[in-house]
């Protein structure tokens, strides 16, 4: 069984049930602005850059407001939200997350969130790097993300497996050399080389992860 260099984690809709928070945050600015944000909308910017997702939102909502404006409201409330106790680990990936690190697996925290909201995450996991949207220079689906968590760590992407919710984020993390386990939360994620879809972490042990990599 090929060694597990380290396993790289994806957080909102992945570890963190977060995407819901992100959707009615994007929701309320428009409203107060007398304008129409729907589910489709919200479901469309999962796992995209932030600052991508702010632009999108200005430009089709009209908004008189900037993107980094936008951007900072959204993670505001999002982390407002996740301090509060708003939304719920995924089902089995705590669990995983603790028997990888049992087995002494080094793990990383890949997300296009931004510090604030990382931190409410990361500080209740034993991840031994933290790449969020704002130290990269080019968000998901580039492999910049992928390729530094790799690199703060000191392994090669492709003995890493990658644990994502969105074909954005998937794509990244293939892009960066990584086998991907892909576990579709709100949006669906294409099939592809290097890509093993499963619908739960629910019971996944790290040999399960080991298996992927052959």
């Amino acid at each position: 069984m090929t060694a597990l260099a380290a396993v790289l984690w994806d957080m909102d809709g992945t570890l963190v049930d977060t995407e819901p928070l992100w959707m009615a945050a994007e929701g309320r600015i428009a409203a107060e602005h007398g304008k129409v944000w729907t589910e489709q909308d919200g479901l469309d910017l999962v796992g995209s850059a932030l600052e991508v997702s702010g632009e999108i939102i200005r430009t089709k909502l009209d908004l008189p407001l900037t993107s980094a404006e936008i951007v900072d409201r959204l993670v505001t409330e999002v982390a407002a939200g996740l301090a509060g106790g708003d939304a719920s680990w995924r089902p089995g990936a705590m669990e995983l997350v603790k028997a990888l690190d049992a087995e002494g697996v080094p793990q990383a925290l890949v997300t296009m969130s931004y510090v604030p909201l990382a931190k409410v995450v990361a500080d209740q996991l034993p991840f031994a790097a933290v790449v969020t949207g704002d130290a990269v220079t080019h968000g998901k689906p580039h492999p910049e993300p992928y390729e530094t968590a790799a690199r703060m760590l000191g392994v090669d992407p492709a003995a890493c497996v990658a644990v994502e919710d969105s074909s954005t984020g998937a794509t990244s993390a293939n892009a960066a050399g990584c086998h991907v386990l892909a576990v579709p939360n709100m949006v669906a994620v294409p099939q592809a080389p290097l890509r093993t879809h499963r619908t739960t972490l629910a019971g996944m042990t790290p040999d399960d992860l080991r298996a992927l990599l052959g």
